[in-house]
């Protein structure tokens, strides 16, 4: 069993930048594939970034690209998004999640191929 939590989220103008950080608890953290998530209201859950269990492997969304960085620390059981450049269009709730796989297999956007969800940070960008 995996929990999750994230932090980081606040109110930040356009232009400027948020880390978000994803604490997990148990041991098997470093064997897991993880992903983070957003969504903003009315909108369905989109992928945002996701990154395999050593963090060789990474990809994100085509909105995000070239903006975010996703990495993690398997010393710390910790997981980041570094989020620059931002946009009003970035203002969504974040989620963190991780797989009982250790690789970017198939499906790795798609987040019901997830099995452990954080409660989510409230990401707010102003104009």
């Amino acid at each position: 069993q995996v929990q999750l939590v994230e932090s980081g989220g606040g109110l930040v103008q356009a232009g400027g930048s948020l880390r978000l950080s994803c604490a997990a608890s148990g041991r098997t953290f470093g064997t897991k594939a993880m992903g983070w998530f957003r969504q903003a209201p009315g909108k369905e859950r989109e992928f945002v970034a996701a990154i395999s269990w050593s963090g060789g492997s990474t990809d994100y969304a085509d909105s995000v690209k070239g903006r975010f960085t996703i990495s993690r620390d398997n010393a710390k059981n910790t997981m980041y998004l570094q989020m620059n450049s931002l946009k009003p269009e970035d203002t969504a709730v974040y989620y963190c999640a991780a797989r009982n796989y250790m690789a970017l297999s198939n499906y790795y956007q798609d987040s019901r191929k997830y099995d452990y969800w954080g409660q989510g940070t409230q990401v707010t960008v102003s104009s």
